[in-house]
């Protein structure tokens, strides 16, 4: 049982005891720091159900508390608020039980218990991943790793988008303008070289509207009737009826742009255990739609084209395959959720990581999922996340502003490189040495100024900003992590002794640690019930600013006697373990030396 839990057991017995009242809950919050004590114990609430002053109700439940609790060992009251005093002796023995434990924080999952699948990054296959899909691969990838923290099972997944008229425009542009380029020929990666010739699409096929519009054509007309459109919607019902030469080139420019995404996953970090395609799973999503047809969930219109009326859910009529019987987003996204089950019978749920833009995509197939009979459809959940914008502006793909997820990895390890020249505490580190850690830095900076950011929040993204020494940035913390590594390596003794509460009387900067350090199973608890990074990126942050501000006024290897010393060189190693552990979860690596 919990110290938390201990307290509210035992302050409402004291409440019985003492006023022969019964109270449901108990408020506490953390105690002020210009007052003694760990954790306070609100009164207020309780003048609901006890009448008299809060200072004598609060005198009362302390003296109960200080006779019955033998953690507690004293209080004090200000106002409203109980200030409860926790014994060196509580905490010594929760240090003692996690010391040893290299994945503490972590749940291992049950056996029996259901799997949840995290889907994220899902490109589509007509371009490079850029700034957005950092965002997204970069939460997916956490949440997925926090809800294995949390103890549950997990698969990581993604469905590539790798069908559709804006792969058609890639393919189409590449045959009348590529003259027979590849990756090889181009030394392009294929991702880019595939991302080009959706750029040059649309820069040809603008300058024919220009034309027709020039020609008496309203813009609207033009758009629709432009000679390069027509043929990639040709090329789209060839693709889906099979054409063998169609089929040829989309599978060779898909298998460019597999490998491709490949070393930027492989850059970025992230991965999965299972992939679909939508040229799959599209097929299934179209037997699901006649079958709800069959049972009524769907209605055809008289053009042909089938739709499900979501009125009576307060929304409206949302189309599931068109009228030529070529499937949607939303047929394909049907057929992707079924396969998955049918693939994974131990899945029970699933967390689809994508842009705050599709959040009505996303509410509108959970209910048609509901709709069509299946149980798992209750534990769908939408991770909805916010644009990341840059300081030049918004990023479009057809003209070609993105910022490239390759190029802003490669930044972000060159702008670590010249910070830390500036620095220059590399001294003694190999050419291949640096090369390695400028990475760590860039790359752990990014991740923990996008992951720092509750997921519902747009990012304004600033490089530089993120590769700071100082402040809440990933380089504050790994600099901290790589500090302690460099204490343990001085501390030339024996520091495994097991200590006890009379060998060790606590500094009130090494309970403050404690303290922190007792929060993280609960942080990675929470963080997995909100689908929420942010949580473990700021309480790393919070425990480090408490290391510093132990480390900043307490001696660790020049301590008054032999234990003293011990037991802080033990509490900065597991300090360090928990940084570690809960970077991990953010898919960020820590450095031994800085």
């Amino acid at each position: 049982m919990s110290l938390q839990q201990t307290l509210q057991d035992q302050v409402k017995q004291a409440v019985l005891a003492s006023f022969d009242v019964s109270i449901d809950t108990v408020e506490f919050q953390a105690t002020r720091k210009e007052f003694a004590g760990d954790i306070t114990v609100v009164i207020f609430p309780m003048l609901r159900y006890i009448k008299g002053n809060p200072l004598q109700i609060g005198e009362t439940i302390g003296n109960y508390l200080v006779e019955h609790v033998d953690e507690v060992k004293a209080f004090n009251v200000v106002k409203g608020f109980l200030n409860v005093e926790i014994s060196d002796g509580y905490y010594m023995n929760f240090f003692k039980g996690i010391k040893k434990d290299s994945n503490y924080g972590f749940v291992v999952p049950s056996p029996e218990d259901k799997a949840i699948m995290v889907e994220y990054s899902s490109p589509n296959t007509n371009k490079p991943l850029h700034l957005g899909h950092i965002r997204n691969n970069l939460l997916g990838y956490s949440v997925a790793e926090i809800l294995k923290a949390s103890g549950k099972k997990v698969y990581k997944t993604q469905i590539i988008n790798d069908r559709g008229i804006h792969i058609c425009k890639s393919m189409l542009a590449w045959e009348k303008f590529g003259n027979g380029e590849t990756p090889e020929t181009s030394g392009l990666k294929g991702d880019k070289l595939v991302g080009n010739y959706y750029v040059k699409f649309d820069q040809e096929y603008k300058k024919e509207i220009e034309t027709l519009v020039a020609g008496g054509k309203t813009e609207e007309e033009a758009k629709k009737e432009a000679p390069l459109l027509l043929e990639a919607q040709d090329m789209l019902r060839k693709w889906e009826s099979g054409d063998e030469e169609t089929v040829t080139l989309w599978k060779t420019m898909n298998g460019w742009v597999y490998d491709g995404f490949a070393e930027t996953y492989t850059n970025m970090g992230v991965d999965f255990d299972t992939l679909y395609y939508e040229s799959n799973t599209y097929l299934l999503g179209k037997e699901f739609v006649a079958e709800g047809l069959k049972s009524g969930v769907f209605f055809k219109e008289g053009d042909g084209s089938v739709w499900c009326d979501l009125t009576e859910e307060g929304l409206d009529k949302k189309i599931v395959q068109r009228a030529d019987g070529t499937a949607v987003y939303m047929t394909q996204d049907i057929g992707t959720a079924i396969q998955r089950i049918k693939d994974f019978p131990d899945v029970g749920g699933m967390v689809y990581t994508v842009g705050n833009e599709q959040d009505y995509h996303f509410q509108v197939l959970f209910i048609i999922l509901k709709k069509l009979g299946f149980e798992w459809a209750k534990n769908l959940y939408h991770l909805s996340y916010g644009m990341v914008d840059l300081p030049s502006g918004k990023m479009k793909s057809r003209e070609g502003t993105v910022v490239d997820a390759d190029d802003l990895i490669d930044e972000m390890a060159s702008t670590a490189e010249e910070i830390s020249e500036e620095l220059g505490k590399l001294d003694g580190y190999t050419e291949d040495e640096k090369k390695a850690l400028y990475k760590t830095i860039g790359l752990g900076a990014l991740k923990y100024y996008i992951l720092k950011v509750d997921p519902k929040k747009r990012i304004l993204f600033d490089p530089k900003e993120s590769i700071d020494f100082q402040g809440n940035t990933g380089p504050f913390i790994q600099y901290t992590y790589a500090r302690i590594q460099a204490i343990l390596r001085k501390a030339d003794f024996d520091y495994s002794k097991d200590l006890t509460a009379s060998e060790i009387t606590l500094h009130e900067k090494e309970k403050s640690l404690l303290k922190q350090l007792e929060l993280f199973p609960e942080v990675i608890q929470n963080a997995a019930a909100q689908h929420s990074p942010a949580l473990i990126a700021n309480y790393t942050y919070d425990l480090v600013k408490e290391f510093n501000s132990f480390y900043q006024n307490v001696s660790i290897l020049g301590a008054d006697n032999e234990d003293e010393k011990i037991f802080r060189v033990q509490l900065s190693q597991q300090v360090a373990n928990t940084i570690k552990n809960a970077f991990s979860v953010l898919g960020i690596q820590v450095p031994e030396r800085m």
